[in-house]
C-alpha cells in the first residue's frame, strides 16, 4: 500500500494507542501465569506474534470485548508442535527465546528476513551459560534459532547495549526457574527505561525483581550494573488482569502533527504517566519551543503549531524516538544533532540511514555519523519516499509531509499496522488530506 499526503493542518482531539511494549510484557506475563485477562491491549502483527508464541507454549489466547483473555502455561511452558513465526516482531523473538529456553525439548524461532537480520547472539550466549542448548542455525548469532532442554538458573554476563529486551526475556524466564537469575552487564545499559516498563509489569504480576546497582532516581534502571530475580515465583496479577496504557512512542507523531501542523491546537488523550522512556517527547518539543501543556491527571497533552528550534538530543534510552526527532528538525530552524544512536541502527531497519536517505529525497541536508545523525532544518519538500517496511520510518515520513512543499507519496506504508492500526485513519479524522492506494 502507498500513501499520499497532501500538506494539511490538523485539529480536533486523538487517541493514542495502547503501549506495545506494555502489551508484549502483559500477554508473555499471563502466559507465564495460570491465565489472567489484558484489558486494552494493542491488537497489532508484533502483538499478536506474542500471542502465537504463548500458544505455541501451550497457552491459549481470545480477543474478547476489546482485551485479551489469556490462559496461561503456569511457569511450565511445553514442546511446541511447529516453529514460532515472530513475524517482524523483535520483542517477540527476544523475549520468547528465553521462554523457549526452558521446554524439555526443543523450541524453533525464525521471522520475516528483516527479523532474520537482527542480533541474537548475546541472548544466545547467556542461555548457554544457564546451560540451554541455545543455537543459530546459521552459526551467526541471528535466527532462525533453536533452543531448549531446560534450565535450573544461574548467573549470566551479558553486554547492556544491544538491547534491552535480552533482560526482559532473562528476568521473566528466571522467575519460573528453581533457582533464579542474576544478570551482570558487562557494559553500559542502554534502553533502560524499557526495563523499568519490564519491572513494572512482573510487579503487577506478583513478580520480584531487583536492580543492582543504578544511579537514578526516576529511571530506576540507569546506571545499573545488573538485575537478579528470585526463582520459584508465581505470577498471578491482582484480581486477575493487567490494564495496558497509552503509548507514548505512538503519541510522538500525533504530538509532532500539533507541533508542526495544528490549525488553532491538538489534543491527545491517553497520555497518563508510566514508565515509558518515550514520555520524553514531551520535554523534547518544549525544547525545541512547541507550545505544549500534559494536564497528567488527566492524561491529556495539548500542543499547538509553534516556530521551531534545532536541539541536541541523546537517544541512548528512548531509541524509537529517533525518526520523530529527525522530521521535526528538518522542519525547524537551525541544527538538531540526534546523538547516542548507534543500537538504532539495530532495528527492523538502520533508521539512522533510513531517515538521512528519506529526508534527502525531501531535500533537507543531514550528515550521518556511526553514532549520530545530524538534520539541517529547511523546509521539507515533497517527494517519493520509502517506508523501509518499519512502521516508524513511515509515520514519521507521514508527519513530514504534512509541512511539505507539495505532495509527499510513501511507498510500502501498510506496516504502520505493526504498532499502530488505523494511523492513517487517525490522521485523516484529524483533516489530513490523504488517499491509500
Amino acid at each position: 500500500m502507498d500513501v499520499r499526503i497532501s500538506p494539511s493542518r490538523v485539529r480536533g482531539t486523538a487517541r493514542a494507542p495502547p503501549s506495545k511494549s506494555y502489551t508484549h510484557r502483559a500477554v508473555l506475563a499471563a502466559g507465564y501465569a495460570d491465565g489472567a485477562t489484558v484489558r486494552n491491549p494493542l491488537f497489532s502483527a508484533d502483538t499478536a506474534a506474542t500471542a502465537r508464541a504463548v500458544e505455541a507454549f501451550g497457552g491459549e489466547t481470545e480477543r474478547v470485548d476489546g482485551d485479551w483473555a489469556v490462559v496461561g502455561f503456569d511457569g511450565d511452558p511445553r514442546t511446541p508442535a511447529d516453529v514460532i513465526d515472530c513475524a517482524n516482531s523483535g520483542t517477540t523473538m527476544r523475549l520468547t527465546t528465553a521462554t523457549g529456553g526452558l521446554v524439555e525439548g526443543l523450541a524453533v524461532l525464525t521471522g520475516d528476513a528483516s527479523l532474520r537480520s537482527r542480533p541474537q547472539g548475546p541472548l544466545l550466549d547467556a542461555l548457554g551459560q544457564l546451560g540451554v542448548r541455545a543455537d543459530s542455525t546459521r552459526a551467526n548469532g541471528r535466527a532462525p534459532l533453536v533452543v531448549g532442554g531446560g534450565t535450573a538458573g544461574g548467573t549470566v554476563s551479558i553486554p547492556g547495549d544491544v538491547s534491552s529486551q535480552y533482560v526482559t526475556g532473562l528476568l521473566m524466564a528466571g522467575a519460573v526457574t528453581d533457582g533464579g537469575v542474576e544478570i551482570e552487564l558487562t557494559t553500559e545499559l542502554k534502553s533502560a527505561p524499557y526495563v523499568d516498563i519490564t519491572l513494572e509489569v512482573l510487579e503487577a504480576f506478583g513478580i520480584e525483581a531487583s536492580v543492582v546497582g543504578g544511579d537514578d532516581s526516576e529511571i530506576e534502571a540507569a546506571g545499573a550494573e545488573g538485575f537478579a530475580v528470585a526463582g520459584g515465583q508465581t505470577y498471578a496479577p491482582e484480581g486477575g488482569s493487567y490494564d495496558v496504557p497509552g503509548d507514548f512512542s505512538s503519541m510522538s507523531y500525533l504530538l509532532a502533527a500539533g507541533a508542526l501542523a495544528a490549525e488553532d491546537e491538538l489534543v491527545v488523550e491517553g497520555a497518563y504517566p508510566s514508565a515509558q522512556g518515550d514520555s520524553a517527547i514531551v520535554e523534547i518539543l518544549e525544547s525545541m519551543g512547541a507550545a505544549i501543556e500534559w494536564d497528567r491527571a488527566d492524561g491529556e497533552i495539548t500542543v499547538g503549531r509553534s516556530d521551531m528550534a534545532g536541539i541536541e538530543v541523546g537517544v541512548a534510552d528512548t531509541p524509537d524516538l529517533l525518526p520523530t526527532i529527525a522530521v521535526l528538525g528538518a522542519a525547524a530552524s537551525g541544527t538538531t544533532r540526534i546523538t547516542d544512536c548507534a543500537h538504532v541502527r539495530l532495528k527492523e531497519t538502520d533508521r539512522v540511514a533510513a531517515m538521512a536517505s528519506e529526508l534527502g529525497r525531501m531535500g533537507i541536508e543531514t550528515e550521518e555519523k556511526a553514532d549520530e545523525l545530524v538534520v539541517y532544518g529547511g523546509d521539507p519538500e515533497g517527494a517519493t519516499v520509502r517506508g523501509h517496511d518499519d512502521h516508524r520510518i513511515i509515520m514519521s515520513l507521514a508527519i513530514a509531509g504534512l509541512v511539505a512543499d507539495g505532495e509527499t507519496t510513501i511507498e510500502g506504508a501498510e506496516d504502520v499496522d505493526v504498532s499502530f492500526p488505523g494511523f492513517f485513519e487517525a490522521l485523516s479524522a484529524l483533516g489530513v488530506d490523504l488517499v491509500e492506494t
